[in-house]
């Protein structure tokens, strides 16, 4: 596998190369970036128990309630 390097930017999200070269189509290309620092995703976890005994706790009841006073007019 040979390789040849570009030097290129990012502009709205895409690659463009500085040099008026154009790449043929479907041409493999490897991306390396300098002194870049990858900041972490942020991640949101559904919420758990501290103590998952307690779980008993939140049990829900269903209570059916009679129908609502009919309207007069």
């Amino acid at each position: 596998m040979s390789v040849t390097t570009f030097e290129a930017i990012v502009e709205n999200g895409q690659i463009k190369l500085l040099n008026a070269f154009r790449l043929p189509e479907r041409t493999r290309v490897y991306v390396v970036v300098p002194s870049l620092e990858v900041q972490p995703a942020h991640f949101v976890g559904s919420p758990r128990l501290a103590h998952p005994e307690q779980a008993i706790e939140f049990v829900k009841e269903v209570i059916e309630e009679q129908n609502d006073a009919s309207i007069r007019e």
